[in-house]
């Protein structure tokens, strides 16, 4: 895996120079709302939609990915996305619970304060809960993301909820700083806790490139996760292109 990890780096960085000096501490970022496990507070603005696709892989083969869009409704205020999350244990393999997701731009960043962006989403029972896909359930997921630059550093902060009823009422929290060490090259660290649950620290990197309006956003990282007593470490993989839907 380490080796893995460190050949991707290497292909995507070979081109950039790794250094934040000569960087103007106040520009604006290159690259936002590209985080892997730790939601950011910035809505999709208008003409604009967003597809994303994360995969995540375990030492034991199993692994688990998602596929989400983002579109503005119709502008920066309000936005609308849904989330297909499918998955391969090594017994079975399939779609996942969908989600359905609506995000409000409650407060835009400023000087003297982070951007605050309230999700709520709707879980559906679109995987077998026989094949141990799906929890058979309708439940609601609720977070709470803020997010504030700090020259070359940018931090987020969650507080969420999910609610399946009688299967599980789970609270969460969780964390991020990404570092800009160069324009379009992002050094990150999150974490991400499930009170009561686990516990997960995911080390990573997002490099992007600008064609014209549109952006493509790939990274990687590599996330270990405490849980019932075990530590486990995956290998994440992420895509983003984000591009104009109408002119």
């Amino acid at each position: 895996m380490r080796v893995r990890v460190a050949a991707i780096l290497a292909a995507l960085l070979w081109a950039v120079p790794v250094r934040s000096q000569g960087l103007d501490p106040s520009r604006k970022w290159e690259i936002l709302d590209n985080s892997f496990l730790v939601e950011e507070s910035f809505n999709q603005e208008a003409g604009v939609f967003q597809n994303i696709f994360t995969w995540i892989h375990s030492r034991d083969g199993a692994w688990a990915a998602a596929f989400t869009q983002e579109w503005p409704a119709p502008a920066v205020r309000h936005q609308l996305s849904y989330t297909i999350p499918f998955s391969d244990t090594g017994a079975t393999s399939g779609i996942n619970d969908l989600l359905i997701n609506y995000r409000f731009q409650l407060r835009e960043e400023t000087s003297g304060g982070p951007a605050i962006s309230p999700r709520l989403s709707a879980i559906l029972p679109t995987g077998r809960a026989d094949r141990g896909l799906g929890d058979d359930v309708v439940g609601l997921q609720v977070n709470l993301p803020a997010s504030k630059q700090f020259g070359d550093l940018y931090v987020h902060a969650n507080a969420g909820f999910t609610w399946l009823p009688d299967v599980a009422r789970t609270p969460n929290v969780a964390g991020s700083g990404i570092w800009r060490v160069a324009p379009m090259l992002n050094l990150m660290l999150e974490a991400v806790f499930l009170i009561n649950e686990s516990a997960t620290i995911s080390p990573g990197f997002r490099r992007a490139w600008n064609f014209g309006d549109r952006q493509l956003v790939v990274g990687a990282a590599v996330p270990v996760t405490r849980q019932n007593g075990d530590t486990n470490a995956a290998l994440l993989a992420y895509f983003s292109y984000e591009l104009p839907f109408r002119r």
